[in-house]
């Protein structure tokens, strides 16, 4: 999975530890194949400009966390399939994870196990 933060050393999302392969890069870095490649990408909202500078174009699995009210219309824009506040909806995504990487890293035995709230709201 690909997450992309400017803002280094801090996990935005609250999202390790995980058992899925990260790789967390800031906007300038992640390049367009790792972009398509990657099974779900997390956009930091802090780093919203600088992905926009990278013309990426729309892809499913793209996923916003949310820094302030106004990225649901941001998320839209880029084509984001969810939008999740940081920290909260951490059962969705990692179900989500797990649907994603075709279930290899994550039982869902350990999924069931927590609290599971509804998705979040969507950006559309």
């Amino acid at each position: 999975m690909l997450v992309i933060s400017d803002r280094l050393g801090i996990d935005p999302i609250g999202l390790l530890p995980c058992p899925v392969p990260l790789r967390l890069l800031p906007s300038p870095l992640f390049n367009a194949e790792e972009y398509q490649r990657a099974p779900l990408v997390l956009l930091d909202d802090h780093s919203y400009t600088g992905f926009t500078l990278r013309h990426m174009p729309h892809r499913p699995g793209l996923i916003v966390v949310l820094a302030d009210p106004s990225v649901y219309r941001r998320a839209t824009a880029i084509g984001a399939e969810s939008v999740l506040r940081a920290g909260d909806g951490r059962s969705w995504l990692h179900l989500r994870l797990h649907d994603a990487t075709d279930c290899r890293y994550i039982r869902w035995e350990a999924l069931l196990s927590g609290p599971a709230g509804p998705p979040p709201p969507g950006g559309t």
